[in-house]
């Protein structure tokens, strides 16, 4: 009856957090880390969006501090590669002192890593078992998809890139974020990284 109606249960979809090889992981660095200020800590990770037909891979930095999604990218495969752009852009512009992943396969392998460690960033990685580890990127893919991903229906991969740019720019500038003080991200950013 709900498939005739159009109704259908959110929920989680694809596990993506694969390991390559476990002599990649690297141990979690931020437990009991005050966070104080912004490019100390970013965390990285990957989810799917659904379209009308198919789903498309998300993949997404943010900066934990002030929640600002720094950059993204979304790719039809699995491959590293989508993630490895991201990165370098997102590097031409600003690098954290430590990067948070899982231990999925995109983040356990010698290219991700030899990429932070080329840009002197300290690679962090989410103790096995430990959803919390990673909870600040969790809860910003959990609003992306639902305020975003889950309401409308894309019928091709550039009307969901167009939806996420808008509505990524929209996160970052004008929604108020309570864990921030009612600040936007994006101000909570550029005023902590100017003073």
């Amino acid at each position: 009856m709900m498939r005739d109606m159009g109704i259908y249960t959110i929920y989680p979809k694809p596990n993506l957090s694969k390991r390559y090889h476990a002599q990649y992981v690297r141990p979690y660095l931020l437990r009991n880390l005050n966070i104080d200020r912004p490019d100390q800590v970013w965390g990285v990770d990957i989810t799917y969006s659904r379209m009308r037909k198919g789903f498309m891979y998300l993949f997404v930095i943010i900066d934990w501090y002030s929640r600002y999604i720094v950059d993204f990218e979304l790719s039809s495969t699995l491959d590293k590669s989508f993630v490895l752009t991201c990165l370098k852009r997102a590097f031409k512009h600003r690098r954290p002192e430590i990067l948070n992943s899982d231990q999925g396969s995109h983040f356990t392998n010698p290219d991700y890593l030899s990429l932070l460690h080329a840009n002197n960033i300290k690679v962090s990685m989410d103790g096995k078992g430990q959803a919390l580890d990673n909870v600040r990127t969790e809860r910003v893919f959990r609003t992306i998809k639902y305020d975003c991903v889950f309401i409308n229906e894309f019928d091709s991969p550039r009307e969901l890139r167009i939806a996420l740019n808008q509505y990524i720019h929209e996160y970052n500038t004008y929604r108020p974020h309570s864990s921030i003080g009612g600040h936007c991200p994006a101000e909570f950013y550029e005023f902590r990284k100017a003073a």
